[in-house]
């Protein structure tokens, strides 16, 4: 085996799990595919409400719920928010320096308890860091989508992400189109 992304080489035939990649790893452009999907339960939905203090009866109420339009509680966008972002972490962030906040969420439909929900990311640009040496910042647009690929979320995050230790970094890229 051969050193790649996820791993790094500490001995011979021993490799060591990685996460996250470096500046220079990421390519505008490539799709990641964030896995495993993961299936909404009431108490996600439940819990993280109450946590963030969301107390609409739309997410916490099932009768006041039933006699909506959707018959049913909403998961919280907040829930949803949280859990498709920590889906993107591991891939794209793990070793980040710091999150520099989202832009453009947007919420395109519900998503209900029961319902299996995945991410994918695109890498849409990424350039040097003006403020800090060894590092640059990476734009991901991610989509969250419900188990028949219907796309119920989407939002842009950036991170300050180091440079590959000992190598050179790579100029500034802009953004795909």
């Amino acid at each position: 085996m051969r050193s790649i992304g996820a791993f790094e080489r500490d001995k011979a035939n021993r490799y060591v799990e990685r996460q996250g990649l470096y500046y220079d790893e990421f390519n505008i452009g490539d799709v990641i595919l964030h896995r495993p999907s993961r299936t909404i339960t009431e108490a996600d939905n439940t819990w993280m409400s109450l946590l963030c203090h969301n107390v609409h009866p739309l997410h916490i109420d099932n009768d006041y719920a039933s006699r909506t339009e959707f018959g049913r509680p909403v998961v919280s966008s907040l829930v949803t928010l949280s859990i498709i972002t920590g889906m993107t972490t591991r891939s794209t962030s793990a070793n980040a320096i710091a999150n520099l906040g989202w832009d453009e969420v947007r919420l395109t439909r519900p998503v209900f308890v029961g319902d299996t929900i995945h991410a994918e990311t695109t890498i849409q640009g990424k350039r040097i860091s003006e403020s800090r040496e060894n590092c640059g910042i990476v734009s991901f647009k991610t989509v969250g989508k419900t188990a028949d690929d219907q796309i119920f979320m989407s939002f842009v995050r950036h991170a300050l992400i180091p440079t590959c230790p000992g190598g050179t970094p790579e100029g500034d890229d802009i953004a795909a189109p």
